[in-house]
Formats: structure tokens, sequence, C-alpha cells
């Protein structure tokens, strides 16, 4: 565990393992170690590096509102910081997904591979109005529930709830006290708002990005969480085709993949040209899973 400065804001960072390098993005409000499954898997073969965004994990508060193309700085300024300059796998969850894409998209000579893990998808999305104003209004709401004590009273609470709504088999695995340690503060609450508030505009800006700036030759995983429905499955379908991605609709799993299946999530990885993987590793996470490969 090591912190390392990004555009001024110190970054919390997990680095386990040897090899090409991976790198973990959770999804909005979720925690480093909230990929603690799947990184036994990948270690043996992969340098796994995890870091919490601003707002989230043990990171520093957020300085200023996400952006698509910011955050794949991000991406990039992480790796400098921990002198990780080649090529790297990169994996987003939910909303990190669109952070991966936009880190491959204007840095492809960095990137060996993309996995999206139940990625966002926003086929339309449109840059909302008065996006300071948004930004100042997610902040007042952040400090009037800091200052009536809800992140203490209810962040953990809310994260169970959260965590157990999204996955199929089970509920939330993390620790009590790390559980407390970040999402009983207001720094957290207040990044998942900012997140939360700006969403569609970072969605807007991936579409941009899209039509700006290829992906030459960039080998792609879309995983689906089955769990999702036949519309969600539908939409993840369409989004690997338009990035010429593989594509599995895992089941069972729910959104949280990463917990429900995570023998899914390193398998496709280790799969991709320039992962690092081995057909020993493959055959080993396909026997401890039971479940067929599916891809499409």
């Amino acid at each position: 565990m090591t912190f390392v400065r990004v555009g001024g804001v110190p970054h919390h960072v997990v680095v386990e393992g040897s090899g090409p390098v991976c790198v973990l993005s959770a999804g909005l409000a979720m925690s480093w170690f909230d990929w603690d499954p799947v990184v036994p898997l990948l270690a043996p073969h992969l340098t796994v590096v995890r870091f919490d965004r601003p707002g989230h994990g043990l990171s520093g508060p957020a300085a200023v509102p996400p952006s698509a193309a910011g955050e794949g700085h991000r991406i990039a300024g992480v790796l400098d910081a921990l002198g990780l300059d080649g090529p790297a796998v990169v994996v987003g969850h939910s909303i990190a997904g669109f952070h991966a894409e936009a880190f491959a998209r204007l840095y492809p000579a960095r990137t060996a591979a993309v996995v999206l893990v139940d990625s966002s998808v926003e086929e339309h999305a449109r840059v909302p109005a008065a996006p300071a104003v948004r930004t100042a209004v997610a902040r007042g709401v952040g400090a009037a529930l800091s200052a009536v004590g809800a992140p203490a009273a209810l962040g953990p609470l809310t994260r169970r709830a959260v965590v157990r709504l999204s996955r199929t088999a089970g509920g939330d695995p993390a620790p009590a006290a790390l559980v407390r340690r970040c999402y009983a503060t207001s720094r957290v609450l207040q990044g998942a708002l900012l997140e939360n508030t700006h969403y569609l505009a970072v969605a807007a800006e991936l579409l941009a990005l899209r039509e700006r700036h290829a992906l030459p030759d960039t080998p792609v995983a879309v995983l689906a969480a089955a769990a999702g429905g036949e519309r969600w499955i539908e939409r993840q379908r369409a989004l690997a085709r338009q990035l010429g991605a593989r594509f599995e609709a895992v089941a069972p799993a729910g959104h949280l993949m990463m917990l429900d299946r995570p023998d899914a999530v390193a398998r496709a990885i280790l799969d991709l040209p320039g992962a690092g993987g081995d057909g020993q590793a493959l055959r080993e996470i396909r026997a401890g899973s039971g479940t067929p490969q599916r891809w499409a």
C-alpha cells in the first residue's frame, strides 16, 4: 500500500505480483478492496495495480469534477508515478469502463488490452447544462449531509446494502473495519456525489472521444452480468460490436462481477493478447470455476 500524487491529489495505490502491468479500476463509490477476489488469480502472472480515484477508498478528496479525458490522464499519471511506462491491460468496472476506454483512446501505445466489466453504457448521452451549478449543488448536498453526521451513521450501511443488491452470490465480503474507514467519511460521500452528478457529462465526452481517437488493433473484451437481464445484455453486446471486442455474458453474476465471478474476470484478462497469461493459468482458472467459456 502506498500513495502517489497525481494532479495535486494523493492517490491510494496497491501493487502486487510481477510481469506485464494490469490496472484494475472499480465503479462509482467502490474501493480497491472490491477487487480482492480477482487479484490472487492475476498476481502470479501480472503486475496488478489497484488505485482509488479521488474521493474513493483512501485517496484524497476530489479537487475537480471528473471528465472522461481527465480520468484517462489519471490512469496514465498513476502509472507514471509508479514508474510503469510499458503497455498495460486496463480493466474498468461500471463507470470506470468509461475511464478505461478513454485511456485506451488517448494512450494507444500504452494500452496492451482493455477489459470492460459490466461497464456503464450510454448510447446517446449529452452534456447536461450548467456543469458548474451541478458541481456546486453536489458539494453543497455533501456538506449538508456531512454536517448532520450522515456519513458516519449511514455510509457503511448504505455500502453494505448496495453491494448486497448488486450481487447474486451473497452479501458484502469486505471487512467491517475497512468499510467504516472509507464509507463513514464525508470525503467518500463527496466523491460519490461528484461522480454521480457528472456521470452523463463523462459519458457524452467519451462519445466525442470515440469520434476523434480510434482504437487501432487494441484487444478488447466486454463482460456483461447476466443478472442485468436481456435488454442489458443486448446493450453490452452492441458495445462489444462497436469496439470490435470479444463478448461474454457471465452467469450467474450481478453487477459486482468481480465479487460474484472473479474466475470469469481473471480469465477474460488473461485470455487477451498482451496480457501475459499462459495456457496453464487459464486451465487452472477454468477448472476452478466449473463453468464453460462463452465468448461470442
